[in-house]
């Protein structure tokens, strides 16, 4: 038998034996003995990574989950944050961008603020981290646990208010030293699929034809002249004022759209004005690649009775799948233990990590070099490439092909993407950052005398980062035809940040059932942000991404923001005969965001458990394992309030800020935000209370708990009167809760020395409901298409409720709130029904989680995860786009087929008319059901049997085929739930990466 065990004489004369896994026997002294230990499963259950040290899961009083480095190394991410999309109840990811290198954003129980961040705090091997995620090697951590209630992550103070992820990086093992080497090589693709839209550019010209003819703009159709009806909508339609491009070539005297309203049968694709030829292009198939990805790590770790150590080096090439994008990462990492002396233990962990990110106008969701945007929105008939009359594709003067702007031929497009082209874009500008991350810390654990220690944390974290971007001055708006000549911009951020703990700790036992463990200490955190930008027009060489390469209206700009916290912390745990637990803590944390006289707030928590099967009662029911009640209450601060928008931290939200400006040589400055003296933390209490359970020796494990987490001096952003010269001033007023369940459940079907097969599921629910806003609103608050309302949910919009079509007129119809003087409940005025707006009632998702399986068969392993949500509603904004029916040459959805016509009254698309300019604003006919099921990874190996490697002196060697984003099912096909709680846009979409891959132990 291996492991750890340990022979004590009790002053009481008797004998305590223990060993790793077992549980530990206090026998009287005799002679001879002989010592049988049983199983301990709370022992073997799980060992935690908790706030300020660890944890037997058996015993902590607060809520949190852990997920092992095989689940998070199985994921082929450049940023662990998304390895944790379905992996924990409680969390719930979402992705405005698939970017790679890209944070997915990460909400644990819910949102917590309206106005303040819900971001929660990442914390590395003990210390608060403020460096990149993506400089993190997913092949470096062990695991990640996350503290999901007060009791658990209430030593954070304010920091810790939207819960704590825990990363906690790998270390050596007992015996001699061991090398891993691994390796990945896959390709990356399009993880979401197209909308369906019309392709054909036949049907295409039909649609549109379709809207203009209804449309009756001259009143040919009024006065039944059908012929002349039919001329001027083909004519309209090729002019710039609609579609601007003729693709197909007809017969001289003939229209390119009948009489029956059909493509002319003697139409012919491809069309030349003699200098050009029109050829539409596939903008999907143009714009996207299946690109590299691969990846490389070697660790070198081992361990002995003094020293413990790790070595990494990482190298990942994560090639985006539009042209010019990608994350390419070089990554190190040395982390080491030292028993100095008996009584003295140091520790290091230090990182570096320098990326290069090659980027792309992906994330503005209407940007016109946006390629997502562009490959959905552009129309069927338009070029990419602009070809000569013969039909090829015509090159420049330097050699490059030439992309079709949409201004630069004899046909114009300035409805659609003007004057624009995202891939000439992608290829000719060129927009990089590179980084340079430093991480380090350094430790000391003193043994004081009698269960005393001291425990000295330095953490200090470096990020260094260089943007430039060079827009070309040979095409697009910015060109020299323009008179701008191109644009060269250049930024750089900096950001250092210190964090300093001193802990003191006592453990004892008192008569061998009353277990002390006391900590307490002092935490203090300093960050500062530095940002330097230069912009400058008219650009010399294009090749070239420096100021000095550009001449003419220079812009310059720089800012320092500095942020700092202090907090004196306490917590006692105590537990009784390995049955009963209390816990407590506390901590007066102060935060430079608030004015001297606010600066302080007070946070708490207490907690208790009951390990209900040690009980004697318990003693025959040998099917429970382990059978634990705990429950918790806390508060927590939060003072991370953003700026208006919720994309950037103030980080003086007390104070005044003014924007300061040249006039005519004097100063001139104007009030950019509003300040408030008297705001202070907003205060996050929770209550958590559940069952930690395993049965049937870990044939069924897992945990069901209840949670509220609620809300009080909200920070957000109240109305005002314009009249005081501001719209909006921060204040803390008012309150809210989320409510939920999460279960988790894990089961060992089979467990033996050749076969092991695991199941995994977790849900979680919850309600989030506005208890209190400002007095004076009077229980409402509308921001835009926003409502906020006492008793009901923060996440519900205010729309114009649709009602379908008028099946006599085809008219688009929403509802009234009252009827009007004529009695009528409905209306088809967009200008009436805006004004008649609705409460949508909560469109979070009612249920959301994931599950999965494992299997490893004789050597082969295989695995399978998915993330589902269910219940929801979201607004999908480029589902809207594509039912316009304009005439603007937009890209138009399949669902278009289906307007109303006198033959296909029963409908819910209105008739095709231009002049519906209002067709596709807000309302609720775009809210769609954000259900979703994703089978976010598959991974299947095969580890080699010892006896072969060994004679090639490898201990290990595993062959293994791993899948990611592998399918995604929806309400709609090419919408994507996963990208926010409200609506989606047209981002940078996930990435689907297939790869295989070695790993080698030595």
């Amino acid at each position: 038998m291996t492991g750890n065990y340990w022979l004590r004489f009790s002053s009481a004369g008797t004998l305590v034996v223990s060993f790793t896994g077992l549980q530990t026997q206090e026998l009287d002294i005799r002679p001879v003995m002989k010592v049988v230990l049983k199983s301990d499963e709370e022992v073997l259950d799980e060992v935690m990574v908790v706030a300020y040290g660890t944890a037997k899961k058996s015993t902590f009083t607060g809520s949190a989950a852990t997920i092992k480095n095989d689940k998070i190394a199985s994921r082929q991410t450049s940023n662990i944050t998304n390895a944790l999309t379905g992996q924990v109840a409680g969390v719930q990811t979402t992705s405005n961008t698939g970017q790679p290198g890209k944070d997915a954003e990460v909400r644990i129980r819910g949102i917590g603020s309206i106005s303040a961040s819900n971001r929660p705090l990442y914390v590395v091997d003990g210390v608060p981290y403020d460096g990149e995620l993506s400089a993190i090697s997913s092949t470096d951590i062990e695991s990640m646990t996350v503290l999901k209630d007060a009791a658990s992550n209430a030593l954070y103070g304010a920091r810790g208010a939207n819960g704590v992820i825990l990363i906690t990086t790998k270390r050596g093992a007992n015996g001699e030293a061991r090398v891993n080497f691994n390796a990945k090589w896959g390709v990356n693709k399009r993880g979401i699929a197209s909308y369906e839209r019309i392709t054909d550019p036949g049907k295409f010209y039909e649609l549109n034809y379709a809207s203009i003819y209804n449309a009756d703009l001259e009143g040919y159709l009024a006065n039944g002249d059908l012929a002349a009806a039919n001329a001027y909508a083909n004519q309209a339609m090729l002019s710039s004022a609609y579609l601007g491009y003729q693709v197909f070539s007809v017969p001289n005297g003939e229209q390119l759209i009948g009489m029956d309203g059909k493509l002319n049968p003697n139409a012919k694709l491809g069309y030349s004005d003699g200098t050009y030829t029109y050829l539409p292009d596939d903008w999907t198939d143009e714009l996207f690649q299946n690109n590299l990805r691969q990846e490389y790590n070697l660790s070198v770790s081992g361990a002995n009775e003094k020293l413990n150590y790790y070595m990494s080096a990482g190298y990942l090439d994560d090639q985006g799948i539009v042209p010019n994008s990608g994350f390419q990462r070089y990554s190190a990492r040395l982390k080491a233990d030292y028993q100095v002396k008996p009584w003295l233990k140091m520790s290091g962990n230090v990182s570096f990590t320098h990326y290069d990110s090659r980027e792309q106008d992906t994330e503005s969701g209407t940007s016109n070099a946006n390629a997502f945007y562009a490959a959905n929105i552009i129309g069927a008939i338009y070029p990419m490439y602009v070809r000569d009359a013969k039909g090829n594709i015509m090159v420049d003067n330097r050699g490059s092909q030439r992309y079709d702007y949409g201004s630069d031929t004899n046909f114009s497009r300035s409805n659609v993407i003007p004057n624009a082209n995202p891939l000439a874009s992608y290829m000719l500008d060129k927009m990089e950052y590179s980084g340079d991350v430093v991480s380090g810390k350094w430790g000391a654990d003193i043994d004081i005398w009698g269960g005393i220690k001291a425990r000295i944390n330095i953490g200090v974290d470096a990020n260094n980062v260089h943007y430039s971007n060079m827009v070309n001055p040979f095409y697009g708006q910015y060109s020299e035809t323009s008179g701008v000549g191109g644009i060269v911009s250049v930024a750089t951020e900096r950001t250092f940040s210190t964090n300093q703990q001193y802990l003191l700790t006592y453990n004892r036992t008192f008569n061998h059932v009353h277990n002390v463990d006391i900590l307490a200490g002092h935490e203090n955190y300093n960050y500062k942000y530095q940002y330097l930008y230069g912009q400058r027009e008219k650009v010399y060489n294009p090749n070239i991404p420096e100021l000095n390469n550009a001449i003419s209206n220079q812009i310059n700009e720089s800012y320092t923001q500095k942020y700092a916290t202090e907090g004196w912390l306490f917590r006692g745990q105590y537990d009784y005969d390995g049955k009963y637990f209390a816990s407590v803590s506390y901590r007066h944390d102060a935060s430079s965001c608030f004015a001297p006289e606010n600066r302080w707030g007070n946070f708490w928590s207490v907690g208790a458990g009951w390990l209900i099967n040690r009980e004697k009662f318990m003693e025959n029911q040998h099917w429970i394992n382990m059978l634990k009640f705990k429950i918790s209450y806390g508060t927590q601060g939060n003072d991370n309030l953003m700026y208006e928008g919720g994309l950037y931290r103030n980080y003086y939200p007390y104070m005044d800020q003014y924007t300061l400006a040249n006039s005519n040589g004097d100063f001139s400055t104007s009030l950019y935000y509003k300040g408030n003296r008297d705001i202070t933390w907003e205060t996050s209490h929770s209550f958590n209370t559940g069952f930690d359970f395993t049965f049937w020796d870990g044939k069924l494990s897992g945990s069901v708990e209840y949670f509220s987490r609620k809300t009080t001096d909200m920070l957000y952003f109240k109305p005002v009167a314009s009249s005081l010269g501001y719209s909006r001033m921060p204040e803390n007023v008012g309150s809210m809760v989320n409510r939920g369940i999460e279960l988790d459940l894990y089961s060992t079907v089979i467990d033996t020395k050749n076969i092991s097969w695991d199941i995994n599921l977790n849900l979680t629910h919850f309600k989030n409901k506005v208890l209190e806003l400002a007095p004076e609103l009077n229980g409402q608050m509308i921001d835009g298409s926003r409502i906020y309302r006492e008793g009901e949910s923060m996440y519900q919009l205010y729309l114009p409720k649709y009602l379908g079509v008028n099946p006599d007129t085809g008219e688009a119809q929403y509802a009234l709130i009252q009827p009007d003087e004529e009695g009528n409940t409905v209306t088809t005025d967009y200008s009436v029904a805006s004004e008649n707006r609705f409460a949508t009632g909560d469109i979070l998702p009612k249920v959301y989680g994931g599950f999965g399986t494992s299997l490893k068969v004789y050597g082969f392993d295989f695995s399978i995860s998915f993330a589902y949500q269910l219940g929801g509603r979201m607004v999908d904004n480029t589902y809207a786009d594509l039912m316009s029916d304009e005439a603007m040459g937009h890209a138009l959805h399949v669902d278009m087929l289906n307007a109303w016509t006198p033959e296909n009254r029963n409908t819910d698309v209105p008739r095709m008319n231009a002049n519906n300019v209002y067709t596709t604003y807000t309302s609720d006919r775009w809210l769609t059901s954000s259900n979703y099921l994703s089978l976010q990874n598959i991974t299947f190996g095969y580890t080699l049997p010892k006896k072969w490697t060994c004679k090639l002196l490898i201990e290990g060697a595993r062959l293994f085929f791993v899948a990611d984003n592998v399918a995604l099912w929806t309400a709609r096909k090419g919408f994507d739930p996963r990208q926010g709680y409200v609506s989606t846009d047209n981002v940078y979409s996930p990435i689907r990466t297939i790869s295989g891959g070695i790993s080698l132990d030595f």
